[in-house]
């Protein structure tokens, strides 16, 4: 039992001496690179410039990718991420002498779902008609005729621009009027707010005016309204058909989560209400919303990437102001060794003045790509998305930049020889 204990006690000094200076060691290390970047402001600053621009590259490129991403969304969604359009896509009815006819849907296939599928808030059909119609003169101006509901404004997020669309008393009453699309109410009149109780002639029926209107976003032609549609209430359009058939049936329903299950409802009942051979086909926007992240997301991640070159020819820049302030200090690592410093000391030092380095320059080009956003966001009524990750990444960024950037001077420094360097003049 006596040889124990002095044995445990010189144990348990030996481990404090030895923590003790490791602590010494490396707060020696912080206060040499914090001489020595004092001693050449200049040059540190240079190197650090490149740092700092790398940082707030990656910040800023990453917030014009999230405000382009949210501004992308938001206009697709403006379209109506809680719609969906019920398409016809194939199948006939036979009919006598082995006639056929297409099998398309029905005013009554409307009503069926509103009454059958729970979620709807708002639905509309959509009957398709093409003439020319008469603008008084003798002119003459070919068109598309929509009949639709009232609510179809708001399952396509229509934007009235003059007058107002027509509401349910006047589909009940079957009223003779038109919204027309704002490039034929231009076209026809000069513009908007010229058209608006202006009468056209369409077929011997003249219809009143009563507003004009555009979609919330150009869709290049890939809707189903082109640049001489005109709407009608549903109740009118079907004078010039005489059927009850539709091209189409628009429905919303109350949240977006429920887009795909309703979709799937409505095109089963639908589909049970006609021949089994008839195909029916369900139009949304949350395919289309995933698709478009997907790409917002991956070009983010590319033009990450190409800023982090920025930081690379960085790390180049360091590693060059490295070797040459190893170079200068061939003396002062002389004189270390000679007084005990070991290899592992002299790498520590050199390898930690290039992380400062670049640690430092990644901090300021942080806070300045961060600062642009909160400015604009604070001084405008503009709000732009804070990337506070990709400020962490930058930071990651920028410490292992200057780790694979300076272990080459700090292994060169701490490969020197002692004797040779206390020679160098």
């Amino acid at each position: 039992m006596a040889t124990t204990k002095p044995e445990t006690k010189t144990t348990s000094f030996d481990s404090t001496l030895a923590s003790a200076r490791t602590t010494m060691m490396f707060s020696e290390v912080v206060s040499l690179a914090i001489d020595s970047f004092r001693a050449s402001k200049a040059r540190f600053l240079l190197t650090m410039l490149g740092m700092v621009i790398g940082s707030a590259s990656i910040v800023l490129v990453v917030t014009v990718g999230k405000t382009g991403r949210e501004w992308a969304l938001d206009s697709i969604s403006s379209l109506g991420p809680n719609k969906i359009e019920m398409l016809y896509s194939g199948g006939v009815v036979m009919g006598p002498d082995n006639t056929s006819t297409p099998d398309y849907m029905t005013h009554e296939d409307m009503y069926a779902v509103r009454d059958q599928i729970n979620g709807i808030v708002a639905s509309s059909p959509m009957l398709e008609y093409h003439d020319r119609i008469s603008v008084g003169g003798g002119v003459t101006k070919e068109s598309m005729l929509l009949g639709v509901s009232p609510q179809y404004k708001d399952i396509r997020g229509l934007v009235i621009v003059a007058g107002r669309m027509f509401d349910d008393q006047d589909a009940s009453s079957h009223a003779k009027v038109a919204v027309l699309v704002l490039p034929m109410a231009k076209e026809l009149f000069g513009s908007a707010q010229a058209a608006i109780d202006r009468s056209i002639t369409i077929r011997g029926i003249p219809f009143t005016i009563i507003g004009v209107f555009r979609e919330s976003i150009d869709t290049f032609g890939f809707s189903e309204i082109s640049e001489h549609t005109m709407l009608v209430p549903y109740e009118v359009a079907r004078y010039f058909t005489g059927t009850d058939i539709v091209k189409e049936l628009f429905f919303k329903v109350s949240d977006s989560d429920m887009v795909q299950p309703a979709a799937k409802q409505i095109t089963a009942l639908i589909q049970s209400r006609h021949r089994p051979s008839s195909v029916y086909t369900p139009s949304i926007l949350t395919d289309v919303l995933k698709t478009t992240k997907k790409i917002a997301d991956i070009l983010t991640v590319v033009l990450t990437l190409a800023a982090s070159i920025t930081l690379i020819v960085s790390g180049v820049g360091i590693m060059n102001s490295m070797l040459a302030n190893v170079q200068a200090r061939l003396r002062e690592i002389g004189i270390r060794k000679a007084l005990g410093a070991t290899r592992r000391e002299i790498r520590l030092q050199f390898l930690t003045e290039a992380v400062f380095l670049s640690l430092a320059g990644g901090i300021i080009g942080t806070m300045l790509g961060l600062g642009v956003p909160l400015s604009v966001d604070l001084l405008t009524s503009y709000p732009l998305p804070v990337p506070w990750g990709a400020g962490i990444i930058a930071l990651a960024t920028s410490v292992i930049v200057g780790v694979i950037f300076g272990t080459v001077p700090a292994n060169r420094a701490a490969r020197l020889d002692p004797v040779e360097t206390l020679k160098y003049e």
